[in-house]
């Protein structure tokens, strides 16, 4: 098969997502979910499309890549050719070339699923594993009990308290509320919501961006975070058991949420909410 290595344009991005969103499903590892290129979406369209690459042979997208920064690529595959040579081996091509255009030369990372045969490729010439992270998943079947926290749907009116959670959560200036509405009007928020969570002083005490692939399909928690002023009281918790209700309104099947398994505390929080984990994951990485 002649596999075609593509940068996408604004309206080729509208591909890679419907791939994306036809690939999720509750029995394939968590992989690269249409949300985090929505999420990604909020630094502008343009931003986006320098960073994403497909793979695509007669027209049909086989793989999508994102590069969440320019050394780290996020990577998945149709799930019926997560086994399949031809493919593992064009993609290995493409990864160790700079000159194809999809990583640079030196020190490099890639996040792909577990089960996909790139990643024995890769191992085998040199690549090694990396950091781990823990895949937690949560089975939406039944109903959700209630949070604890009176939860508002985020809408314009409301992206500076929505922003300024995040903003406090992280320690990062960048979410801003201007950057909030390029946000909201990206093509795939229209799958999401953003959460506030408020306590019962009504303070903005956690927030939460949950991403639809269609009903049936596993959503997406991405950001969740609690105010620094009110860390170490449930909220986190609060909040993801909000994010889980909120997707299944959407008509998720389950939630998926993934976090560094170093950071013990979100684990915690999340098995907390309900949350299952899942084995671990590890990164590749090559060597500068």
């Amino acid at each position: 098969m002649t596999i075609v290595l593509n940068e996408p344009d604004v309206g080729g991005l509208t591909g890679a997502v419907d791939a994306l969103r036809a690939w999720q499903d509750d029995h394939t590892p968590l992989q690269l979910h249409p949300g985090d290129l929505g999420w990604a979406w909020a630094l502008g369209a343009e931003r986006l499309v320098a960073a994403v690459r497909t793979w695509s042979v007669g027209g049909r997208i086989i793989a999508v890549g994102y590069l969440d920064a320019p050394d780290l690529l996020r990577l998945t595959t149709a799930p019926d050719l997560w086994q399949d040579g031809d493919l593992a081996r064009r993609l290995v091509a493409d990864l160790n070339d700079p000159a194809r255009g999809v990583l640079p030369p030196g020190k490099a990372g890639l996040e792909i699923p577990h089960g996909a045969l790139l990643r024995e490729v890769l191992l085998e010439t040199g690549w090694k594993p990396d950091e781990s992270w823990t895949p937690l998943h949560r089975d939406l079947v039944g109903p959700v009990k209630d949070s604890g926290l009176r939860i508002e749907v985020a809408g314009p009116q409301k992206a500076a308290v929505r922003t300024a959670v995040h903003r406090s959560a992280f320690d990062s200036p960048w979410f801003t509320e201007e950057i909030w509405h390029v946000l909201a009007a990206g093509p795939v928020y229209a799958d999401a919501r953003c959460l506030i969570g408020y306590d019962d002083q009504d303070n903005a005490v956690a927030a939460a961006t949950v991403w639809s692939a269609g009903p049936g399909k596993p959503g997406l928690l991405e950001p969740v975070g609690v105010h620094a002023d009110h860390r170490g009281r449930g909220y986190g918790t609060a909040i993801s058991v909000a994010a889980a209700a909120v997707l299944r309104e959407l008509g998720a099947s389950s939630a998926f949420v993934s976090t560094p398994t170093s950071n013990a505390a979100a684990v915690a929080t999340y098995r907390a909410a309900g949350y299952e984990p899942s084995p671990e994951r590890l990164d590749v990485s090559r060597a500068a």
